[in-house]
């Protein structure tokens, strides 16, 4: 696996087909599945994850694609950053093909997967955000040829975590036909880890404008009421079209919902460097301020 984990593998399964892999993980209950292994390899390389076995789901052809079902794309799991970030797929899923092409350098983006992006959980995962906004939900395999369809948020924030033996097959995504953008940070020029990333998607039929953010929490934020606000706003019957004010205000609007200021009693437990009482540290005013901005340019691009 590589030459500096501690410890290999002992077994590794090429299923062929997802019930196979699913029956496999249940036969050995400590195996790891693995398809692109960007995080795993890494964890591996640490020495933080010494895997007894691993189950391989490159050989699983049926969520290397997708498919339409009812209003919506059917993502296969092992779909990889590159293929998302082909012209044909961005014209189904704009905002989800900006962000597999952010994903990172080529070896990154051709190795890794969807479905391990979800399964990963990283805070600073590219696809999370969008799929948040988009309101996706998972498609799981269990057991005996079982299938049980959960929101995305539901798993990322913890209160439905995959069961033994289960694996995340697919990703159900509306289509909408309407704008989205998603955009992010970086600590430095070209593809890297977020700093802080918005995704931004317009639902005329609900007449709704939804967000989420990344990167700066354990889970993607969805901030409602500023939503809420930016939606009661818009003209969905004209050109949906805002003043820059009123995008301004909407990316203040959430990077405060997101970053709050501090308590009175928070700032008095947790004194900062250079921040006076009930103030933020600079480093995370820096931080909300790019969430102001990115904010702000993601929803006038959709709205654009």
């Amino acid at each position: 696996m590589t030459t500096h984990a501690p410890q290999a593998a002992h077994t590794v399964t090429l299923p062929g087909s997802l019930d196979e892999a699913v029956a496999a993980l249940a036969a050995m209950p400590t195996a790891v599945p693995v398809a692109g292994g960007t995080d795993l390899m890494a964890a591996v390389n640490s020495g933080l994850l010494r895997p007894a076995a691993l189950v391989g789901l490159g050989r699983i052809n049926e969520i290397r694609g997708w498919q339409y079902q009812d209003g919506a794309a059917l993502l296969g799991a092992g779909l990889t950053h590159a293929r998302m970030g082909r012209p044909d797929f961005a014209a189904l899923i704009p905002a989800l093909a900006t962000a597999a092409r952010a994903a990172g350098p080529p070896q990154i983006r051709n190795a890794g997967t969807l479905g391990g992006n979800i399964a990963s959980a990283s805070p600073t995962g590219d696809a999370l955000p969008v799929l948040a906004a988009l309101e996706a939900s998972l498609v799981i395999a269990g057991p005996g040829g079982t299938r049980r369809e959960i929101p995305v948020g539901r798993l990322l924030a913890g209160l439905d975590m995959l069961r033994p033996g289960e694996l995340i097959g697919y990703v159900r995504v509306p289509l909408l036909h309407a704008p989205q953008t998603f955009l992010k940070a970086t600590g430095r020029t070209g593809p890297g880890r977020a700093i802080a990333s918005v995704a931004v998607v317009l639902d005329p039929a609900r007449r709704s404008v939804r967000c989420a953010v990344g990167a700066v929490a354990p889970m993607p934020l969805r901030p409602f009421d500023a939503e809420r606000w930016v939606s009661s706003i818009v003209d969905w019957d004209g050109d949906r079209t805002l003043a820059p004010e009123a995008c301004a205000a909407f990316g203040e609007y959430v990077a405060a919902a997101c970053i709050p200021d501090p308590t009175p009693a928070q700032s008095a437990l947790s004194p900062t460097d250079g921040a006076e009482p009930g103030t933020l540290p600079p480093a995370v005013l820096h931080l909300r301020r790019t969430v102001a901005t990115l904010a702000r340019r993601a929803l006038g691009r959709a709205l654009a």
